[in-house]
């Protein structure tokens, strides 16, 4: 019988696997994170809480802090965390190297928008992801605001994805970063926002302040070829 519906799902285009380490990066993260015992996560570039919601299914049960700056997403956020003891959501705000306001550009897809502007590489390869509009927010750097969440005692891993703009988050946050045990963090193997430093360059970064590369999955790819674009990498502190 399995043979049978394995088959018939390869035949109309998907594939299904036993959920393992191998194949399910998230599943892979939050044994660690439980292994651990890190019980904070900053989740910064949250959307609508996608991430959170995969670590609460793959049975993470320390604490989650959302970081999102879109309007209605940010309000998605909100109502949908109200019913998790253990997940705050902070008050709509971009993360990034300084404090004030700044004007974000929101795609037509919700998960590709960006402070940066965004190039053709990657509105041609992702269909709906062109920016619609601008919408202003507060932007505030995680070192001013991590303190308001961060106990002496706690054990911190920090995910960053805010589409080209993860540099900036890292310069806002020199001490945070200090106090973390790892990250997970999206990076670009090609330039798809303006002005953003791709892959190498964080990796390196990262390395620099006493983190390493633990693993790497696939992330965006351009479906007209097949070319991968973007990768989600986890480091841990040496």
């Amino acid at each position: 019988m399995k043979k049978l519906i394995k088959t018939i799902i390869n035949k109309i285009g998907y594939d299904f696997h036993r959920l393992n380490f191998e194949n399910n990066s998230i599943n892979n993260l939050a044994y660690y994170l439980n292994k651990n015992n890190v019980n904070l996560v900053f989740d910064i570039g949250a959307n609508i809480g996608q991430f959170a919601q995969e670590l609460r299914l793959t049975r993470y049960l320390g604490a989650i802090v959302s970081f999102e700056p879109l309007i209605d997403e940010h309000c998605q956020l909100t109502k949908l965390s109200q019913n998790e003891e253990k997940w705050s959501v902070h008050p709509r705000s971009a993360i990034g190297d300084f404090g004030g306001e700044i004007e974000i550009n929101v795609a037509g897809n919700s998960v590709s928008s960006s402070v940066l502007p965004m190039l053709d590489t990657h509105s041609s390869a992702a269909s709906g992801s062109a920016y619609t509009r601008n919408e202003t927010t507060p932007i505030c750097t995680l070192d001013s605001v991590s303190t308001h969440y961060l106990k002496e005692t706690d054990k911190l891993f920090i995910k960053i994805d805010t589409q080209g703009y993860e540099w900036q988050v890292l310069d806002g946050a020199e001490e945070t970063l200090k106090l973390a045990c790892g990250l997970h963090i999206e990076l670009s193997l090609v330039p798809l926002y303006d002005g953003q430093r791709l892959w190498m360059d964080i990796i390196e970064r990262l390395n620099s302040k006493g983190f390493d590369l633990w693993n790497i999955n696939k992330g965006f790819t351009d479906s007209r070829d097949g070319r991968l674009l973007q990768i989600d990498a986890t480091f841990f502190r040496k």
